[in-house]
């Protein structure tokens, strides 16, 4: 998830609003109707796609920054004679607004779990045609009909992870091990956490020994005021960059998505990453149709390349992240095929939450919260 190389420049409280403004737009549009086409391709799927159908087309797709191994799209371009146009953005949000605001000519988009679900729910996605998909057949049983898209109708996993801490031995002087070393005055104002909501007060949520999915406000304002004790503690909240504000010696540990933490690792042989015990998060990003979409054929045949075994490892070697491809396993780098903070043992996973979606009043809830937050440390 995603490094993006830049902290988002909208300001952090007009962010909350808008968010806050598009569930309430999601919610307004609920009984809206299903988008023709949609409901179309849902009732008479098409034949099987051929090579030689998609050429000359343009695909568009909208996915994080970095999340992708530039070879994988010049190769494909190549073999089926299409072009790609490749638009990134930096967070969940972007995506939600672009594609409740309609118009817009995405052929692919890269949501998160909970995200997806959201999405889905508001057919803002358009139904996957598996019999144009066979490579489907590559998915690891633990990624196949998740509780955020049954069926995996709508979506195919795209790479999975954890959030955890990332932090240099160097600065700290010691391993960290747990999100109480986060906490530590040894490290008063050397912490940045996720301008994230649902994330950053989930993980407080597992920390406290509650589920990050929580819709109970007195849980959610126990995590809340947990923040607010620790207002010295953290120097900020930041976007998709923390890789690198820690690299560069911004901060000394910072909470953030595995395979950026891993990224940044091969400049810095000082950067660790660890999965605290007391649990975090795990995580599936998700490789979906817009409903809008008017390459659907296309697609879905690069869907069905993504998941041949050769160009999932490609992938996942590129990104550094999980793959939920199992025949592309065997073929990814031994190094991170045997890396446990990359692929944890069950005994971890065990300890790692999901998030799902939690509803529109869920959401909003975790939005009012967010902005009294940011609002106390000043944001």
């Amino acid at each position: 998830m995603r490094q993006s190389g830049k902290s988002l420049s909208i300001p952090k409280a007009v962010c909350q609003c808008l968010l806050a403004s598009l569930l309430l737009l999601l919610a307004a549009c609920q009984a809206a109707p299903v988008p023709a086409n949609d409901a179309s391709a849902a009732a008479s799927p098409a034949d099987p796609v051929e090579s030689g159908q998609s050429a000359g087309e343009v695909l568009h797709f909208y996915n994080w920054d970095t999340y992708i191994d530039p070879q994988i799209i010049s190769d494909f371009e190549a073999k089926f004679g299409v072009t790609i146009d490749y638009q990134v953005y930096d967070s969940d949000l972007d995506l939600m607004e672009e594609l409740i605001a309609g118009g817009t000519p995405y052929d692919l988009v890269v949501p998160s779990d909970y995200v997806a679900d959201l999405l889905r729910r508001e057919k803002l996605l358009h139904p996957l045609r598996k019999e144009n998909i066979p490579n489907f057949n590559n998915i690891a049983p633990d990624f196949v009909n998740p509780s955020f898209d049954p069926g995996n109708r709508y979506c195919a996993p795209y790479q999975w992870g954890t959030i955890g801490i990332g932090y240099n031995l160097a600065a700290t002087g010691r391993e960290i091990t747990s999100w109480k070393d986060v906490f530590d005055a040894q490290f008063a104002g050397r912490v940045s956490m996720m301008d994230e909501p649902r994330y950053t007060l989930g993980v407080i949520l597992v920390y406290l020994g509650y589920s990050p999915n929580t819709t109970n406000a007195a849980e959610i304002q126990a995590a809340v005021e947990f923040l607010y004790t620790h207002v010295e503690q953290i120097g900020g909240f930041s976007g998709d960059d923390a890789q690198d504000l820690l690299s560069n010696g911004t901060f000394d540990l910072v909470m953030e998505w595995s395979g950026d933490i891993f990224q940044v690792m091969e400049e810095n042989p000082n950067i660790r990453y660890v999965i605290p015990e007391e649990g975090s998060i795990i995580w599936t990003d998700n490789i979906c149709i817009p409903a809008t979409s008017q390459h659907k054929d296309l697609a879905e045949q690069f869907i069905n390349y993504l998941l041949e075994p050769e160009v999932g490892a490609a992938l996942s070697n590129y990104v550094r992240y999980g793959s939920p491809n199992q025949a592309a396993i065997p073929l990814l780098n031994e190094a991170d095929r045997t890396d446990t903070a990359i692929y944890p043992q069950q005994s971890v996973r065990d300890r790692l939450f999901l998030m799902t979606s939690i509803g529109m009043v869920g959401e909003q809830l975790f939005e009012r919260q967010w902005e009294q937050v940011l609002a106390e440390f000043g944001y």
